[in-house]
């Protein structure tokens, strides 16, 4: 069985290349009949063949770089509907950069109604081609037969997340940190892969190496301090290795390239978005006659204190009671907030705090004071969020979502910082578009429940947990193909 499954895996680049391949040449194909008979024929100075090559050339570039920054290449790491949304996108972003480059050669006097024709084939193909090599993927690679090492109540989240992608994950058993190490490494021989989430540090260098040595996968839950160290430079000044850990954040011509980039960006959307935020706006004021814009004091590089704006979406006196985060269904939340949270148009006026400079286009979300004083008290390491600019958006944004816990916050916060640059920075914000298509995105807080791991909900070593005898468990290793023990 382990052969069979190694073997599979040096095919998966490969089907992802042939994917890939598949809609390349279509959309090619499809790009290069509408150039030669609907526009270079109707040129007053038409291109010859070099000149041909390039706009074609230049229209699969485009689609394969929007694409794959929008994961739409991607099998297995979205679903279905997720990898059609992905392509919809770089569909969508190419033919538009194309219908402005064809409107500058012709002069604007081409008819660019084909264009749009050509976006929607390609839309209809994309569709087919999303659940077919989706189908294909899950068939060759079903989940992976998965065990869980805990050390706390804890990972009954992480179970829990992990099971959303029961097309990737099975979590068929679980084992503490509490059982001797000879009996969690044979466990873990059982299966194609091992999680390991909040056990002691010793432990947990032990059963690493031990899944290195066996080629076993290993997903791993970090910790703070592994983080950082993920951000570490190589040093090699002697022959001892050593990770240098600046811990200072970007340079200053870093900074003034990205508070140039941050002044740019925000104005420009500002004007093209300006129309979208009046509307909303109007549509604000004529539903409850309440104030359009609301403010907030929240917290900045170095613990600053400033005033975030967004537009309303609760009730006026939501908070009467004190600060709260919104839950999941809150009813203080109006119809027409429900939907430009949706969308993320609550968010829009914060392109003001930008150009103002209390915010970034990309980092930590700017939290208010007595919330983060409230998870200081029991997680201290949350300040570590201040030491860069709060962000419009950012890895909490992209991959978290409302119910994200605070801890979880803080380490996708803590990768970004460790890992920013200009370019992690206009992958994240392309991502942010992404995003809006995701159903689930904007889930509130839901504090009822428990934390206890439910291992009720996964099985666990057959021959202790199900009281199975000898036989029966020789017998069900033979049938599934698992190592003797």
């Amino acid at each position: 069985m382990d052969n069979i499954t190694k073997n599979r895996e040096q095919y998966k680049r490969l089907l992802n290349f042939i994917a890939a391949l598949v809609i390349i040449l279509f959309f090619v194909m499809g790009f290069s009949f509408v150039w030669y008979n609907y526009y270079n024929s109707k040129m007053h100075d038409p291109f010859w063949h070099y000149g041909n090559f390039l706009m074609i050339g230049i229209y699969c570039v485009m689609y394969a770089t929007f694409t794959s920054l929008f994961n739409g290449f991607r099998l297995g790491y979205s679903k279905f509907l997720g990898l059609f949304g992905s392509q919809v996108l770089g569909i969508l972003s190419t033919n538009a950069m194309e219908i402005v480059l064809i409107a500058l050669i012709g002069r604007n006097r081409m008819d660019l109604s084909t264009m749009f024709v050509l976006a929607a084939v390609e839309l209809v193909f994309a569709y087919p081609w999303s659940y077919i090599f989706t189908m294909i993927y899950t068939k060759m690679y079903p989940p992976r037969r998965l065990i869980i090492i805990y050390g706390n109540s804890n990972a009954k989240y992480l179970v829990n997340k992990m099971a959303q992608r029961t097309d990737k994950y099975n979590i068929c058993a679980a084992v503490s940190c509490e059982e001797s190490l000879d009996e969690i490494e044979r466990r873990i021989l059982r299966y194609e892969g091992a999680i390991i989430t909040d056990i002691p540090g010793d432990l947990r260098n032990k059963l690493v190496k031990f899944c290195f040595e066996h080629s076993i996968r290993t997903y791993i839950n970090p910790k703070l301090s592994d983080i950082i160290i993920r951000g570490a430079d190589d040093f090699h000044l002697f022959d001892t290795p050593l990770l240098l850990s600046r811990n200072d954040g970007l340079k200053f011509e870093q900074r003034m390239l990205k508070r140039f980039f941050d002044i740019s960006l925000a104005g420009i959307m500002f004007l093209i978005l300006l129309p979208f935020m009046l509307i909303t706006a109007l549509v604000i004021k004529l539903y409850d006659g309440g104030p359009v814009l609301y403010s907030q004091v929240r917290l900045t590089t170095n613990g600053r204190k400033f005033k975030v704006l967004k537009f309303r979406s609760m009730i006026t006196n939501a908070e009467k009671g004190g600060a709260q985060l919104a839950a999941e269904n809150d009813d203080r939340i109006t119809p027409v907030g429900k939907v430009i949270r949706k969308i993320r148009f609550d968010e829009l006026p914060q392109l003001i705090n930008i150009l103002k400079g209390d915010m970034s286009f990309v980092g930590p979300r700017p939290e208010r004071p007595e919330l983060a004083e409230r998870y200081e008290l029991t997680m201290p390491e949350f300040k570590y969020r201040l030491k860069v600019k709060a962000g419009l958006t950012g890895y909490a944004q992209i991959m978290g979502k409302y119910n994200t816990t605070p801890y979880d916050k803080l380490k996708l916060d803590l990768m970004y910082i460790e890992h920013q640059s200009i370019r992690e920075d206009l992958r994240i914000i392309l991502s942010t578009v992404r995003t809006v298509f995701v159903p689930d995105a904007t889930e509130g807080v839901d504090d009822e429940k428990p934390i206890e791991t439910k291992r009720d909900l996964i099985e666990h070593d057959f021959s202790k947990d199900l009281g199975m005898t000898e036989e029966e468990v020789v017998e069900y290793e033979e049938e599934n193909g698992l190592p003797k023990r």
